[in-house]
């Protein structure tokens, strides 16, 4: 079986294929305090929820845009299972034709995402990516990576007002009723919730319009569903596109 890590701002996710079926995700919390016996305690226990032994995990592959948890993951992988995984990074086959400036600077999440969106989806293809940054990635007619954009996420976004201000609270990560808020936290949840949804639109909008065309939509995240159901074009769902993009990258460098 394959084990699969994708390590976020603020979240890990982790997935286990055996041979293309997907078994099991599971998240894990980013915190560049754990140690690499800590993520190894935690990956270990994962694996025990799920009935699957640790040698039965022949292979790994890890992408990360925190560099001192990838490499603290990446040594707890290489102590649960004695193999030695496969990191996204600089000499990895990925099969993207990328046409951004320097093409070493795309990060590993966006690789990942957008080798998924390849595999699965018709291109032109808008790739957005909601974690703790708002990512969106743009791929051409002909498979290319053309490049994108990066905004603050939603939770980054909260984070924000409420240390910046003196009297705005956190509040619940959902949708408000309607647009116009009639309350402190409704007003908050429309600026947050349809805010995004009101950025998405409108990024999709010019986008289309510089491609010169219409491009399949795709949203990943933990916080996509709530912020796509709210959004005027057809952007569809896809929970498990960076592991399915991980598995692929991983299949190319075996």
């Amino acid at each position: 079986m394959l084990i699969c890590i994708d390590i976020g701002n603020s979240n890990i996710t982790i997935g286990v294929f055996d041979k293309d079926t997907l078994k099991f995700t599971a998240r894990l919390a980013t915190d560049s305090r754990r140690t690499s016996d800590q993520y190894a305690i935690e990956i270990r226990d994962i694996l025990h929820i799920y009935e699957i032994e640790r040698n039965e995990i022949t292979s790994a592959a890890i992408a990360s845009v925190v560099p001192t948890v990838g490499s603290a993951v990446e040594r707890a992988v290489q102590r649960l299972f004695g193999i030695k995984p496969i990191v996204l990074g600089p000499g990895i086959k990925t099969g993207l034709n990328i046409k951004i400036d320097n093409p070493a600077q795309l990060g590993a999440d966006l690789a990942a995402g957008a080798v998924g969106a390849l595999a699965k989806y018709p291109c032109p293809c808008i790739v957005i990516d909601m974690g703790t940054a708002t990512t969106i990635s743009v791929i051409g007619k002909n498979g290319e990576f053309l490049g994108g954009s990066i905004a603050a996420g939603i939770k980054l976004t909260m984070e924000a007002l409420t240390s910046g201000t003196a009297q705005l609270p956190s509040v619940g990560l959902e949708a408000p009723k309607k647009v116009i808020g009639t309350n402190t936290i409704d007003c908050i949840k429309s600026g947050l919730i349809i805010g995004q949804a009101s950025l998405l639109d409108g990024m999709i909008t010019r986008i289309e319009r510089e491609l010169g065309t219409k491009a399949t939509v795709v949203a990943t995240g933990g916080l996509a569903p709530e912020v796509v159901a709210n959004c005027d074009h057809e952007i569809l769902l896809d929970d498990n596109l960076l592991l399915d993009g991980l598995k692929i990258i991983h299949d190319k460098n075996v």
